[in-house]
């Protein structure tokens, strides 16, 4: 005799293994699965993100260490440029006194030898030959016999030179002038004054001039 039970929310029987299943029971364990592979993710998750906070905290401790090691370094930087700047504005106050100790001299020195016989300006060797190309007329003659001209009175103030003298005539002023503006020593030599004077004791008519120059040093 055969039954069939046609009444809901009876228990089936599963084929031949006889396992029964309740209706809604796999997908409560479909659910049940998802929840906990994402409650493992989340925690791998929160791991790696736990393990790039603690790799930043130790990347900050240092760099804050490091930022106090400078600080205490350079806490007196201040102090230490303030001597700098000192020590710099004494040396270049020195150095003035110095020059001024020995520029004079050095113009004087070189004005002798400018008019020493053989002799001539301090000047850059370049710079002649390319002056002899471009303007002969501004070389100094090798020729010109320094005793014919000399100096009387020799003034310098604020680095501006005033040069008084005699000379026999005008292009041996001339000449003194070429050689003075061709000097390292000298620049801005402005053109000279010139008048005629008569010598007291030879009664022979002779230049009386008057060359304002910068002196360099």
């Amino acid at each position: 005799m055969i039954r069939v039970n046609l009444l809901p929310g009876k228990r089936e029987k599963a084929g031949r293994t006889g396992v029964t299943v309740e209706p809604g029971q796999g997908w409560l364990g479909i659910v049940f699965a998802v929840v906990l592979l994402e409650m493992l993710g989340i925690f791998l998750w929160h791991r790696s993100m736990q393990s790039d906070l603690s790799a930043i905290t130790a990347e900050t401790g240092s760099l804050d260490s490091q930022i106090k090691k400078i600080k205490d370094e350079t806490k007196d930087h201040k102090a230490v440029l303030d001597q700098l700047t000192e020590l710099k504005d004494r040396e270049a106050a020195i150095g003035k006194l110095q020059t001024a100790r020995t520029g004079p001299t050095s113009a004087l020195l070189e004005v002798s030898r400018i008019l020493s016989t053989g002799r001539g300006p301090t000047t850059d060797r370049d710079k002649l030959e390319q002056l002899k190309h471009e303007n002969p007329t501004a070389v100094p003659n090798p020729a010109w016999d320094p005793r014919r001209l000399w100096m009387t009175k020799y003034t310098e103030v604020d680095r501006t030179v005033r040069i008084e003298g005699l000379a026999r005539d005008g292009e041996d002023v001339a000449e003194f002038e070429r050689r003075l503006a061709l000097s390292d020593y000298f620049t801005d030599v402005k053109p000279p004054s010139a008048t005629e004077k008569m010598d007291d004791v030879s009664h022979v008519n002779l230049k009386q001039f008057v060359i304002v120059a910068k002196v360099k040093y």
